[in-house]
């Protein structure tokens, strides 16, 4: 049924290449719920249950410590979440919420595994997988180890608006306390930082960015595909 209804689900790069008696079995104890904002869907610390499959919606990734919480990741549909506990039989290294209403896929762990042994197809693409998850810390770590907050916000304006085709007007696609939170900054670090960028011609009013001189913003930012571009 999830195969028919969802195919974008069979025709993820972690799905494609497996048999189709393989899927099969897979997504036999898999099912489909619908969850409302802000609701908490797992929680770091805890055994990985299912494995996650985000069809609809977007859900947060976050982790706290010492009464302090941070955003780690921002997931968009379609696209799985978390691989490595699940494969590993581990707990769970960060928390997720839904940030509005969202439909997943819960697939059971247990059978996520019998699978990886099992089929070869499968198994290759879950360490492609890994491998691209890996890629994306190691950037995401020089990003927030190499830049100032002021880089990082003008490296995030840039890629907004390569994702809009090079335009100069466009919506952020986060709350800014959450970019806030996923440039690893405070919010107000965040507002001082989007005035500093006026001087390169960056206008913000409410959700809504205007970039008046991509070339200067480029020339300060200095963008790199070692670090933002996220198909390499």
């Amino acid at each position: 049924m999830l195969d028919s209804t969802f195919p974008e689900v069979r025709s993820l790069d972690l799905f494609a290449d497996m048999s189709d008696e393989s899927y099969a079995k897979l997504m036999r104890g898999a099912y489909l719920q619908t969850f409302p904002p802000h609701v908490d869907l797992i929680t770091e610390g805890e055994e990985a249950d299912f494995l996650h499959v985000l069809v609809l919606g977007s859900v947060d990734l976050f982790s706290s410590w010492n009464n302090r919480e941070t955003s780690v990741s921002i997931v968009k549909p379609v696209s799985t979440f978390i691989l490595a506990a699940t494969i590993r039989d581990a707990r769970y290294l960060m928390s997720a919420r839904t940030m509005e209403k969202s439909r997943i896929v819960m697939i059971p762990s247990q059978d996520v595994r019998e699978i990886f042994d099992l089929d070869a197809g499968f198994a290759r693409a879950v360490v492609v997988e890994l491998a691209a998850c890996y890629r994306s810390v190691i950037k995401t770590t020089k990003n927030l180890k190499l830049r100032t907050a002021l880089e990082r916000l003008a490296n995030y304006l840039l890629s907004r608006s390569k994702d809009h085709n090079g335009a100069q007007h466009f919506a952020l696609d986060l709350e800014k306390r959450q970019l806030a939170s996923v440039l690893g900054m405070t919010p107000e670090n965040l507002s001082r930082a989007f005035k500093a960028l006026q001087a390169y011609g960056v206008a913000v009013s409410g959700e809504n960015v205007e970039l008046s001189d991509i070339t200067e913003l480029e020339k300060f930012a200095k963008p790199t595909t070692l670090i933002d571009d996220n198909q390499t």
